[in-house]
């Protein structure tokens, strides 16, 4: 069976994304970048970017879920705010066109795909290059992206092992 995802690490100025499809046990991450956005560039211009580049991306590969980072802990609201829209402008891309939506923690990510919940960037795209077996090294943002799919995946396949028959509830 084969599943594809689009998975989504927020941030106003760079959101990263990429598509990743699991087939046969195999994983591969066909497409993958970060949407830019210009310090000159009005937030509404920013979030207009996101959603429109996510929903191009989920038009071109219809991915059957998104994986996106969660909600984090930040000391300053303003930063809240910033990052609450950028995920929202990419919640709307994926919920405008029915697309189930799986969430998951900075912490629970990085120690998914590093061992370690306060994992750096360099280390997050270091252990995502090697996992998948990619020749090149994903920007931080889009390797961060990749790792949250790649944690989709992992959490599917635990709740799977995790199922337990009725008779010994």
């Amino acid at each position: 069976m084969k599943e594809t995802i689009l998975a989504v690490d927020p941030s106003l100025r760079g959101t990263g994304f990429a598509i990743l499809v699991r087939e046969g046990g195999k994983t591969r991450c066909p497409h993958f970048g970060v949407i830019k956005n210009s310090p000159r560039l009005l937030h509404s211009g920013c979030l207009v970017a996101i959603h429109g580049q996510l929903g191009e991306t989920i038009a071109r590969f219809s991915p059957d879920a998104m994986a996106i980072e969660s909600v984090i802990y930040v000391q300053s609201y303003p930063t809240a705010i910033t990052l609450g829209s950028a995920r929202g402008a990419a919640l709307l891309a994926a919920a405008q066109r029915g697309i189930p939506i799986h969430e998951y923690a900075p912490r629970r990510v990085k120690l998914a795909v590093v061992g370690r919940g306060g994992a750096q960037k360099a280390q997050v795209a270091f252990m995502v290059r090697a996992i998948l077996g990619m020749t090149v090294t994903p920007p931080p943002d889009a390797a961060d992206a990749i790792a949250i799919g790649l944690t989709h995946f992992q959490s599917a396949d635990a709740a799977a092992h995790r199922k337990v028959p009725l008779d010994r509830v």
